[in-house]
């Protein structure tokens, strides 16, 4: 047995591993790992537990908290109320949008800045759309209003008379 036990310390050394300790050299330890990251875990926990178990019941905690969720919800209320106003009255919409043509560019990019550091990722290129957007739009508002124009005399019960395809028509008909 002398010859053997001489022979598997020399490979494995006395009461360790070599292959063992030469093998997590290249891959970790896969048990050890394990209670590392369970460690690591326990502690996020207790952290978060320190931080959030703790009521909080103060009126500007409860303020702040309810200021803090109001931007959203109103940017999304207003812009519906936009394509509402849109819809119901152009020619003010137009007129609104019209004060909004007149904000330079540099006021426009630090609104752009400003909500894009609230909200997270927005771009400048974004922005430089809506703008563009919003120009081809108030460009076509003369047109909607001669629309709408005739819409109403369509609506009152009489024909506009400034229609030369109708009037050829009518012509080619026979009336």
């Amino acid at each position: 047995m002398g010859v053997i036990d001489g022979l598997v310390s020399l490979l494995f050394g006395s009461g360790r591993n070599v292959i063992r300790d030469t093998a997590e050299v290249f891959r970790e330890n896969a048990e050890n790992a394990g209670e590392r990251e369970a460690s690591y875990r326990a502690a996020a926990l207790a952290q978060f537990a320190a931080e959030f178990g703790q009521p909080r019941m103060g009126s500007f905690d409860r303020f702040m908290n309810a200021l803090n969720r109001v931007p959203r919800p109103m940017l999304a209320l207003g812009t519906l109320g936009l394509f509402t106003s849109a819809m119901i009255d152009p020619i003010w919409f137009a007129a609104r949008m019209q004060g909004i043509a007149l904000v330079p560019d540099p006021l426009w990019w630090l609104l752009g800045a400003i909500v894009s550091f609230y909200f997270g990722a927005r771009h400048q290129t974004k922005g430089q759309e809506f703008q563009r957007g919003l120009a081809e739009t108030l460009a076509r508002a003369g047109q909607v209003t001669s629309n709408l124009r005739a819409l109403e005399v369509l609506q009152a019960g009489a024909e506009p008379d400034d229609n030369p395809a109708l009037a050829a028509w009518r012509k080619s008909d026979g009336e």
